[in-house]
């Protein structure tokens, strides 16, 4: 029986690690191998610094930043990348007041099923839906972007640094050693891209693309850790619920470990005497 249940874990790690590999080289296959050119030029390693109000075990969202972010993401980004796991009402947590989030949602087209016919029909969007795919008319299928600072190494700093990393031209050093790692047209150069070379055009090419609500400058810096930083709330919205959770429990366990501490004390004083 031991002999059994020894295989079926064993077997149970096997299957875990297999999958652990294949689902990497899933997401290398997205991302784009990286070649020999882009890891001796690539500054994946080194990505741009970026600070936000969510960073740290007692980070906290900055509202007035997440919406500025979506107002980038509906202004720059939504004409391309979906938003498909984000329901419209979840914005209010991100700034938007209920007002503007019946409005958002309302302009959207949902396909649904009729509840008294039965059939999928396009209707008015509802707050309780979530963002409809995006139809996106040139070649490739852009990300959807509700997970993509989980699903990126770096996180909200490499979508920082990808967003305004892109160069004119490329490293002369870089064609010379390595000629095959030219830019082809219709492509651009990118440091931050795993292949260095991206099919996306710069979303962030000039400056005031959108203009903010609140009155903010929106320069290049600005929509990029503004959209970084929505980013990572539409990724992980129960963060600031994760970390109170978080905390409360570290000073449980700390009650807890000092109320076991002071029993053993009590409970084996005597014993130790003789």
């Amino acid at each position: 029986m031991i002999r059994i249940f020894s295989i079926l874990v064993g077997l149970f790690f096997t299957v875990a690690l297999a999958w652990s590999l294949l689902w990497d080289t899933v997401q290398l296959s997205k991302d784009g191998l990286p070649t020999s050119a882009a890891l001796e030029f690539g500054k994946a390693h080194d990505l741009k610094p970026l600070k936000l109000a969510s960073d740290g075990p007692f980070g906290k969202f900055d509202k007035k930043q997440l919406k500025r972010g979506f107002e980038v993401y509906a202004g720059v980004c939504a004409s391309c990348h979906s938003l498909q796991q984000v329901a419209y009402r979840s914005l209010v947590y991100a700034g938007l007041t209920e007002k503007e989030v019946k409005e958002l949602a309302a302009k959207a087209t949902i396909n649904a099923k009729d509840p008294l016919t039965g059939e999928m029909k396009d209707r008015p969007g509802l707050t309780a839906d979530k963002f409809p795919p995006v139809v996106f008319a040139g070649t490739g299928t852009p990300p959807d972007l509700s997970l993509i600072t989980k699903a990126r190494k770096g996180g909200a700093a490499y979508i920082y640094s990808l967003l305004i990393g892109y160069e004119t031209s490329q490293p002369a050093e870089l064609v010379k050693k390595f000629p095959d790692a030219k830019t082809p047209e219709g492509m651009f150069y990118n440091p931050y891209f795993a292949n260095l070379n991206i099919a996306m055009a710069p979303p962030l090419a000039s400056d005031d693309l959108v203009t903010y609500s609140d009155g903010t400058k929106a320069t290049k810096d600005q929509m990029a850790q503004d959209v970084s930083a929505f980013l990572v709330w539409a990724a992980e919205p129960e963060l600031e619920q994760r970390h109170q959770t978080g905390a409360w429990w570290i000073l449980f366990l700390i009650f807890a470990t000092t109320l076991a501490y002071m029993s053993y004390r009590n409970i084996w004083a005597e014993k130790k005497g003789h």
